[in-house]
């Protein structure tokens, strides 16, 4: 869908906080009510499904070298790399007693590595950590697989790269925020553009299957013109999918973000142009708008599948694969199986006495009901296809869509009146200027959304 409309005017009144629907319900519905038996059912459950589920692997390497000023991840700033020696010794443990729950039969198509730092692990480490994998799980090595690993191109060289491709990796996701080096210096990720292109061109060597670059918009010393020199240099990189991020300068409530000089931050109206820019130059490079904050080259499978109507969406973002159940490994890692999320605790202490007590450190979760599980779909729908099929979610569900959600559909009188999407008789249809406030629809669908819970979230654009 490139048929894209950017109205300023209307992105500015519709960028208020809100979920970005990588679930539903979303993380704040997560309780410690929910606990391992439940999770240990889900699985069970699972297994016996009439046709399981193909299994995904979330892991998080937590360990960071040095403190980039604007992250917000749950994260560990150590040089000290015993640290990872005996965390990696933790995760195989817990490895082993997630892959004796899961029927050996159901094979792991996808995998991603995030942090943190994942390539803080050194290949040695990565290596053991892919044979534990393999021991514990059937790893599909068919060319349906996805293993991707997000990249600090400060950690990594031409040679790991070549390694990451002989390990089964096969899509890598580099950090490189801005090309700027005044930027860089403002947030502390100073990191060169020929390290870069080294590794890009090192990757496509190495045959990887999809190579991503991330970029943020909104960080401190940003200016358009500057914004304008990084985007060529991305758009001459040519990756095959590019995600450009939101900054939310929060230094209340992120101690990292407090580094970042005040008389730095670009004023809020130069997030929008920044915002039209990128959408801008992208488009016409010829990337098509995946949805969010994501582009991809028309050949890319999640163009593909946003064309072809099979795009998902997960913890991860959009995702080309069908609905997996996902299995989080880690501290603070996310799981989705069957109709239930589950969390890990996210210190490392506690996180480490779970497994010494033989228990999986799952802390807490959620399990969908009906009217969750309708909901999901509906929202679904939306956020990967800009549209909700009356017809099919009665299939589903066996509702009449519009008397069951009749007060959602009021909700949306005024962007209906703005010209965000139409209300038809057998469908709602986002309409292109309504693609970036995507999130502000799907929010009427939100059983759970009320104003004291909104201040959660980041701003919906």
């Amino acid at each position: 869908m490139n048929a894209f409309e950017f109205n300023r005017a209307l992105v500015q009144k519709y960028d208020r906080p809100g979920p970005r629907y990588t679930s539903y319900p979303t993380a704040p519905q997560f309780h410690s009510a929910f606990a391992l038996d439940d999770y240990q059912q889900a699985v069970a459950a699972s297994n016996h499904a009439v046709q399981p589920k193909a299994l995904s692997v979330y892991i998080h390497v937590p360990f960071c070298q040095s403190l980039c000023y604007y992250c917000g991840c749950h994260k560990i700033i150590t040089r000290k790399t015993h640290r990872a020696v005996e965390y990696l010794g933790y995760l195989k443990r817990e490895i082993q007693m997630q892959a004796a729950l899961f029927d050996r039969s159901r094979p792991l198509t996808q995998l991603h590595l995030g942090g943190g730092t994942p390539t803080y692990l050194d290949d040695t480490q990565l290596a053991e950590l892919m044979t534990c994998l393999d021991e514990g799980f059937s790893l599909d090595r068919s060319e349906r697989h996805e293993f991707s690993i997000e990249v600090d191109p400060r950690t990594i060289s031409v040679e790991r790269i070549k390694n990451l491709r002989a390990l089964g990796f096969n899509r890598l996701s580099f950090g490189v925020q801005d090309f700027d080096p005044e930027v860089q210096a403002a947030v502390n990720r100073v990191q060169s553009e020929e390290q870069i292109l080294q590794l890009v061109s090192a990757a496509r060597e190495a045959c990887f299957k999809s190579i991503s670059v991330d970029l943020i918009y909104g960080l401190p010393l940003q200016t358009v013109a500057s914004f304008d020199v990084t985007l060529s240099k991305l758009i001459a990189l040519r990756p095959d999918r590019v995600a450009a991020y939101s900054y939310a300068h929060l230094p209340m409530q992120i101690r990292a973000q407090r580094m970042i000089r005040p008389e730095d931050m670009p004023p809020p109206e130069r997030k929008l142009e920044l915002l039209e820019l990128t959408i801008r130059r992208l488009t016409e490079a010829g990337y098509v708008y995946i949805g969010m904050d994501h582009f991809a080259l028309p050949d890319d499978e999640l163009a593909l599948a946003r064309a072809n109507g099979t795009l998902q969406r997960n913890f991860q973002g959009y995702s080309t694969h069908a609905d997996c159940d996902l299995i989080g490994l880690g501290v603070s890692a996310i799981g989705k199986v069957g109709d239930s999320y589950s969390q890990s605790v996210k210190e490392l202490s506690q996180y480490y006495a779970r497994l010494d007590a033989g228990l999986l450190p799952v802390q807490r979760g959620y399990r969908l009901n009906a009217d969750d599980v309708l909901r999901r779909d509906v929202i679904n729908g939306l956020m990967c296809h800009g549209r909700i099929d009356f017809a099919s979610v009665e299939a589903g569900h066996a509702i009449r869509f519009t008397e069951y959600f009749a007060q959602a559909l009021s909700r949306l009188d005024e962007q209906v009146a703005d010209g965000l999407l139409h209300i038809q008789e057998d469908a709602v249809q986002l309409m292109p200027q309504g693609q970036l406030m995507v999130r502000s629809v799907a929010m009427a669908f939100d059983a759970y959304l009320g104003a004291e819970q909104k201040g959660q979230f980041s701003r919906t654009v």
